[in-house]
């Protein structure tokens, strides 16, 4: 069922409109508003699959209209009716995002195919939209607790922005992989997700892999070589362990940051970059700060968003729902049939003391899969324990 406003101040074209609509399609629910001020009040309190607007109204302008709509309502279709006399103005429509024009007294044909193709497209975009907010299964976040909502909640508010966002929590809590939901979530979800590890890459090499080098930069500077922030241009750059990074990288990460630009290694040339930054650390920032290992201006770049990854052992009501994902995970993996837990056996894993959070009790389950029986029990748990 399409819904479909008509915007209109002559009467008379107003009801050919709504005729015309109405019989093409039973489908087609149309209304009509008599200006660009009772049109804009619709459009805030109903969901349109398709607004026709006039050019020339009093009060308020179709160009107006639509100006107020791509702000409001940005996914709505417009189509623009045009006199004679505002052909220009209806081309000029196309360029600040409406979907087409047609020309008054309105040919049938061409009304009916350009309503038609308008539909077909905003159900399209309603379709990639929801797609956006599935993530692929690889990066699923399992838990129900408050603090796995409260991060789930802050993602769907975030990730449609550009908004840098900083991720803290202690090793194998999952940070990565509410960089990965942030990333698909997000209109960048087309382009790439380009991830540094900055604990793994040795201080000398940081600035090269991070910014690139030109040949001669350095000597085994062989050939020209982009940078991780190049490759992530259009997309997301996920920087790990940011807290490991050289003062000297941070200063760099700082200027691109600030002005959207790198700078090759051996290279005083500028290239621009458009790239989200997501970063993540176990380290206490504010810590690194004071002992001089950080620098304060990064963090505030870095920390416009917060979010904190509880470690495990504060969130052990979730442990069954994880012991439930990895065990059909495994069994996909091995080719094998999921093994169960008894209730006693996971009543114990929710008491054990996680050190190593998640990636610990993944290990864990998997273990006690491969060397229990078809049924985990206390027994089998208490082995392990006693490890």
């Amino acid at each position: 069922m399409a819904k479909i406003l008509v915007i209109e101040d002559e009467a008379a074209i107003r009801r050919v409109l709504v005729k015309i609509l109405s019989e093409e399609n039973d489908a087609y629910t149309v209304e009509e508003a008599e200006d660009g001020l009772v049109g804009i009040e619709k459009i805030k309190k109903e969901d349109y699959d398709l607004v026709l607007c006039d050019i020339k109204m009093p009060k308020m302008d179709g160009v107006e209209v639509l100006e107020a709509v791509k702000k409001i309502k940005p996914e709505t279709p417009m189509v623009m009716i045009s006199g004679h006399g505002d052909l220009d103005t209806a081309v000029n429509t196309m360029r600040l995002g409406a979907f087409d024009y047609i020309s008054k007294p309105p040919d049938l044909n061409r009304l009916l195919n350009t309503v038609r193709i308008a539909l077909d497209r905003k159900e399209l975009v309603v379709e990639n939209k929801m797609l956006k907010k599935k993530v692929s299964k690889k990066y699923e976040m399992i838990g129900e607790s408050e603090a796995i909502s409260h991060i789930k909640d802050m993602i769907e508010k975030v990730a449609a922005t550009d908004a840098r966002v900083l991720i803290t929590g202690p090793n194998g809590t999952g940070k990565e992989l509410v960089a990965h939901w942030l990333h698909e979530k997000s209109e960048r979800a087309k382009g790439p997700l380009v991830e540094v590890n900055c604990a793994a890459i040795p201080s000398e090499l940081i600035e090269s892999e991070l910014f690139g080098h030109v040949k001669g930069a350095f000597t085994s500077a062989v050939k020209d070589r982009a940078g991780k922030f190049e490759a992530a241009n259009k997309g997301t750059i996920f920087l790990d362990e940011i807290g490991d990074m050289s003062l000297s990288a941070q200063a760099k990460v700082l200027r691109a940051l600030q002005e959207n630009k790198i700078q090759r290694v051996g290279n005083d040339k500028d290239i621009k970059v458009d790239v989200r930054v997501v970063a993540a650390t176990n380290k206490n920032l504010k810590k690194e700060i004071e002992d001089g290992k950080f620098r304060e201006d990064l963090y505030h770049r870095l920390a416009v968003i917060l979010i904190k990854v509880p470690a495990l052992n504060d969130r052990r009501e979730d442990i069954p729902l994880l012991i439930d994902y990895f065990t059909k995970k495994i069994a996909e993996e091995q080719g094998t049939a999921k093994k169960s837990f008894s209730k006693k056996a996971i009543k114990l894993l929710q008491e054990y003391d996680w050190t190593g959070n998640i990636r610990e009790l993944r290990n864990v389950v998997e273990r006690l899969i491969i060397l229990g029986e078809n049924e985990v029990s206390e027994h089998d748990v208490k082995m392990f324990a006693s490890k």
